[in-house]
């Protein structure tokens, strides 16, 4: 998932999202960044109470940029409009890099509080760009004269891009809509960032108390232990915690035999957000739901799903629907026949009940070792963070020639996060990399990259600081930190991301890295999960944390054998989400009650009983604490179509390996940003347009 470094500005388009400011300001979180690497985020120097009065110090300053560019005697060009608007917010960005970093992992004490008070003032900065008459002329006079002017491809592209993020988001509207358009995005920010904060206090404060050890059975030592800890650092000592997180949940129903609890784990983590009381959600995400119509249709789109796909490689929510369609059946089916084999096991060890949804990952490892001979259990032991770190950037050695080494002395914002430096293969700085993997209060569940500070050559070669953050459990002290194979995988994907920031080779800020289209944003990231179970990664990085010795050529074997096996799961769970997500936004401006929508439009679906979506909607992150991923979850989907067809490129050839087929794929996917469609750079890549059939074939429901 990407998660952009700075506060989400409503529609606006996000302008010059880089570095440095033309003179220093105070306090220091508003200044231009100092010391090694072209400067490094001041941590240090970074207190909560400053953001306030810095958000609106660099508000001013850009204001006085952006009059600057208005009043300017001189013809609109691309080098007095589109250029000077690229830098006009420096101070900004550093600040929304700050404060969006302690907003998300770092939310504790007064910090949500400024959150919330600052969210609303950033969608009105926002509109009061794109609502500038004078500014938008000049923007539009560059965009419709580039021919004349000379511009290059790239310029084009950049000038489109900002008259039609200007127009998106209401520049060409009257008045009157222009006041209500900016109302809408100062609700939906307050509504946003009150949902996001409502999921993390469930996740904090709502967690499974276990009493007895006995409970604990089928687990592994590692768990048990982590759970312990949790209950001492709450004041449990002698107990069990497990927390509210993904990443606690999904081992313990695979795990545990006591049902009893399993229910209660899931139930704690499924009911997020829908608990009443002031967490509860289900008012928030209607009411986002109406205000993200109305603005649709002043903004002349039949909704908001219109709206959010116009730009992306779907283009439509049709086409969208159609993949998403052409996926259900065979999913559906694949689910039938492992509910009926996971059933026929209950009802031989005697089981007097029918599998509900906090059994299924608990059966499924069952049928796996079942089919398969084949117990993630005994894959766990190998699956050592640090080592599994190293072996991501080793697989990005190999494929792009760069090394990565520990840094220390510069400032980080948590203990936990560890920093270094990324040379290119003729041992140049390229970027640093910062590290926070592990759970802990106030951050956000889930993984996701940020760009603390994107790549950029526009008048200087500015490079980039991109950061990884997950929530992985810490282990015991002095213990190496065990984590699932579904984890190491979430480790590889957001690499992926990572390597796309790292790895941007453009002279436009606005243009870098992952300023992408949704639909295409998470190919490099779900292509990058491909190399972890390479047996070149896994014999050298997936040893065992007590003998060293490297996981067994076997159980290679095994998970190789086995990598389609509960894709009908994995695939519905996802599904679910991203269905419901599009019906939400396609369905107009009727009331939404989210929970009954849900729960009728998937019976509608035939959704199987056993599976519930894989993020419900008042925890649904992704599409309502913040326009993102709104109508856009279906992306996932969309970008492993392309990434089906760009691991077979590499099958195709001399295997995942092959120096070509990564040199190509770094040329043209991950180095070249935004500068053309990305329609145009898949098919640069695979001489093609994407075939989705292999898709199908991934996932096993194509022999």
């Amino acid at each position: 998932m990407i998660r952009r470094p700075y506060i989400h500005l409503g529609m606006a388009c996000a302008i010059a999202l880089t570095a440095r400011a033309e003179t220093p300001l105070k306090p220091a979180i508003l200044a231009p960044w100092t010391g090694p690497y072209g400067g490094v985020p001041p941590w240090d120097q970074v207190a909560p109470k400053d953001f306030l009065p810095a958000f609106e110090a660099a508000m001013a300053e850009q204001r006085r940029n952006l009059q600057a560019i208005t009043a300017n005697p001189e013809a609109p060009t691309f080098e007095n409009t589109i250029a000077a608007l690229e830098r006009s917010s420096r101070a900004l960005d550093r600040v929304n890099i700050l404060a969006g970093v302690h907003f998300s992992t770092l939310k504790l004490g007064e910090v949500g509080k400024i959150e919330a008070e600052v969210m609303p003032k950033l969608a009105a900065f926002s509109d009061e760009i794109v609502q500038n008459g004078p500014l938008f002329k000049r923007i539009e006079a560059v965009y419709q004269g580039a021919d004349k002017a000379g511009l290059d491809p790239v310029q084009k592209r950049l000038a489109w891009l900002y008259y039609t993020n200007f127009v998106r988001a209401g520049a060409k509207l009257n008045p009157e809509q222009k006041t209500r358009i900016k109302a809408i995005n100062q609700q939906l920010a307050t509504l946003s960032t009150r949902f996001s904060s409502n999921v993390l206090e469930d996740e904090t404060n709502l967690f499974t108390v276990i009493e007895k050890e006995a409970d604990l059975a089928g687990l592994p030592a590692d768990f048990k232990s982590s759970a312990a800890r949790a209950a001492e650092a709450k004041g449990l000592k002698g107990k069990w915690v497990v927390a509210n997180t993904r990443s606690s949940m999904e081992p313990f129903l695979a795990y545990a035999e006591n049902r009893a609890v399993r229910e209660k784990v899931w139930r704690t983590y499924i009911n997020r957000g829908e608990n009443g009381g002031k967490t509860d959600n289900k008012a928030a995400s209607a009411e986002i739901l109406k205000l993200r119509f109305e603005r649709a249709q002043l903004l002349g789109y039949a909704t908001h799903a219109h709206w959010a796909l116009e730009r992306s490689m779907a283009k439509t929510p049709e086409r969208a629907v159609a993949l998403m369609e052409a996926m259900w059946k065979p999913a559906a089916a694949q689910v039938r026949v492992d509910v009926t084999e996971m059933q026929a096991i209950i009802d031989k060890e005697g089981g007097k009940f029918k599998l509900a949804p906090w059994d299924y990952r608990f059966y499924a490892e069952k049928l796996r070792k079942a089919k398969y001979d084949l117990d993630f259990g005994e894959v766990q032991p190998y699956m050592q963070l640090d080592k599994l770190r190293d072996g991501m950037f080793w697989a990005a050695g190999q494929l792009y020639g760069l090394s990565f080494s520990p840094v220390k002395g510069v400032p980080v914002q948590h203990p936990d996060v560890t920093v270094f430096e990324v040379k290119d293969a003729k041992g140049q700085h390229l970027a640093l990399f910062y590290f926070d993997p592990f759970a802990r209060p106030g951050k956000n569940s889930g993984a996701w990259m940020n760009e603390y500070r994107g790549q950029e050559k526009l008048d200087a070669a500015i490079t980039p600081i991109i950061s990884n953050n997950c929530n992985f459990t810490k282990g015991a002290p002095g213990q190496p930190v065990l984590i699932s194979w579904d984890d190491a995988e979430t480790l590889f994907h957001e690499f992926g991301h990572a390597l796309h920031g790292m790895l941007s080779d453009v002279k436009y800020p606005s243009l870098a890295g992952t300023s992408v289209a949704r639909d295409f944003v998470e190919l490099p990231s779900q292509v990058n999960e491909h190399w972890l179970s390479t047996p070149e990664v896994l014999n050298r990085f997936a040893v065992h944390y007590q003998t060293g010795k490297p996981i067994p050529a076997e159980l290679v074997a095994k998970i190789k054998q086995a990598s389609t096996f509960n894709e009908g799961f994995k695939t519905m769970e996802f599904l679910a989400s991203a269905v419901i997500d599009m019906k939400y936004h396609l369905a107009g401006g009727q009331a939404i009650d989210p929970i009954k929508f849900e729960r009728e439009e998937l019976a509608k679906l035939g959704m199987p009983e056993e599976i519930v979506m894989r993020h419900r909607p008042t925890q649904f992150n992704h599409i309502f604490s913040g326009d993102g991923y709104s109508a856009g979850y279906y992306s996932y989907l969309w970008a492993d179509a392309l990434v089906a067809d760009v691991w077979e490129a590499f099958e195709e050839a001399k295997g995942p390996w092959d120096p070509a087929v990564a040199k190509r794929f770094r040329e043209l996917v991950l180095s070249s940003g935004n500068t053309q469609d990305p329609a145009a750079a898949f098919r640069a890549f695979r001489g093609r347009d994407v075939n989705t059939d292999a898709l199908m074939r991934k996932r096993g429901f194509l022999k």
